[in-house]
């Protein structure tokens, strides 16, 4: 099998530093000796994500604006990493803030990137069972969040039927039932 080898660096220049959003123009030569004087990076936080349920089996399901695409979808509960924040912690975090649930056997599921060629961070996916409200939600100013509690069945439903938007939660969803089934 051929060796890949990594590209070298010869240069960086930042053209915005924001706590969103970093963008940067790499200029990079590739191991055939080829140089792109603009190849451009986007530098993220990690990410997190968490596939939520509750003791009685209840999947806790999040609906919320986005922006992006300017609309209300449906989602799993997610969120950044502070710097140096482990994501397990991260996830926990986020959980409680945006839904006031807790507790449960969490384990790590998988983590993906949302672009390996142009984005430098991972999303991390944590599943946690048997979670339960231990708070009320702790939104920011920005958020406005409503929390559903459903079924395996109604959240694959949702899943198949193209009500979730966010490529890096579809994965790991599709994931969970393709490994755990719907019933």
């Amino acid at each position: 099998m051929k060796e890949i080898k990594k590209w070298k660096i010869i240069g960086t220049e930042y053209l915005i530093r924001r706590p969103w959003l970093t963008a940067r123009r790499d200029h990079v030569r590739l191991p055939s000796g080829v140089e792109n004087k603009e190849y451009y990076i986007l530098e993220y936080p990690e990410w997190v994500n968490v596939i939520a349920i509750t003791k009685d089996g209840k999947f806790l399901m999040e609906r919320q604006y986005r922006h992006g695409i300017q609309d209300v979808r449906f989602e799993i509960c997610a969120g950044v990493c502070e710097t140096g924040e482990d994501p397990m912690i991260a996830a926990k975090r986020e959980l409680l803030e945006e839904t006031g649930y807790a507790g449960g056997e969490w384990r790590h599921f998988m983590s993906v990137c949302a672009n390996a060629g142009s984005m430098t961070n991972w999303s991390h996916t944590f599943v946690a069972e048997g979670v339960e409200p231990v708070d009320v939600q702790n939104l920011e100013d920005t958020e406005d969040i409503t929390i559903h509690l459903m079924t395996k069945q109604e959240v694959y439903d949702l899943l198949k039927g193209g009500h979730f938007a966010q490529a890096l939660m579809v994965a790991p969803l599709w994931r969970y039932f393709a490994e755990n089934g719907v019933e």
